[in-house]
């Protein structure tokens, strides 16, 4: 079993991640956003991948989606983990909560959302995307959580936004009557890739703030998102690696 890794902040520490090796890998969708690291965590095979470069150098949009999945695909990952920063459209998810995403909104409008640019003469492919967070990653990661005893919500829809803006106070409270509990700029169309490829996913999403639909305090500013989330990085990453040592045999167990 091979667990791909998308985000994973600090999992590439050495005290960590066990044998390391870089690798290189071209895609008929371009390169991805970063080499591949390849090395062993809590005995488990795992391929890391920065979602936005290894120095943040892509914005949200211009991510190579396609190829960050493909490569992971292609290294023999069975399954992805990867993590996010959100702003939380709810109260009772304060900075520092960590969410186990079970939907998404995908409010995005300038990416590739498919491996199918067209099809195969009758050969049409139309992915169900009902549950697009694989219940049994979800189960897995809701485990670890509570093992850690880290503060964390068992459900969660995010939205997704193009970006790099920050959202208006008017489009922050439409996603609250939408529904959503957290806002980000990255789980769409990652997830939608990995369910179209066969890539069982799930996502923790850490809070760092509350957009802006709170008229109480200013909004959110990256620098707090910066702050926050170096604060709060521990506990994904522990979280990630009790959940990789969950993963026994393979990653639909």
């Amino acid at each position: 079993m091979k667990i791909g890794i998308i985000g994973g902040s600090g999992l590439d520490n050495p005290d960590i991640l066990e044998n390391p090796s870089d690798s290189e890998m071209e895609t008929p969708y371009g390169a991805p956003s970063s080499c591949l690291r390849n090395g062993v965590i809590a005995g488990r095979d795992v391929v890391l991948i920065a979602r936005h470069g290894l120095e943040h150098t892509h914005t949200p949009t211009r991510v190579n989606y396609r190829a960050n999945i493909w490569a992971l695909k292609q290294a023999g990952c069975d399954c992805i983990l990867a993590t996010t920063a959100c702003g939380s459209l709810r109260r009772r998810i304060a900075r520092g909560h960590l969410v186990i995403l079970d939907q998404f909104i995908d409010f995005t409008r300038h990416r590739s959302i498919t491996f199918h640019d067209e099809f195969e003469p009758h050969g049409a492919v139309h992915t169900p995307m009902a549950e697009p967070f694989d219940d049994s990653l979800r189960e897995v990661l809701l485990r670890s959580c509570a093992e850690c005893g880290v503060e964390h919500h068992a459900r969660g829809t995010v939205i997704t936004i193009e970006g790099p803006r920050f959202s208006t106070r008017a489009e922050s409270n439409m996603f609250r009557q939408w529904g959503a509990d957290v806002i980000n700029m990255s789980v769409a169309p990652e997830c939608i890739l990995a369910n179209e490829i066969g890539l069982p996913y799930a996502a923790v999403a850490m809070s760092t703030d509350y957009d802006c639909w709170k008229t109480d305090e200013p909004p959110v500013t990256w620098e707090e998102i910066l702050e926050v989330f170096g604060g709060n990085v521990e506990k994904v990453t522990k979280v990630l690696i009790t959940a990789i040592k969950g993963l026994e045999q393979g990653c639909n167990d």
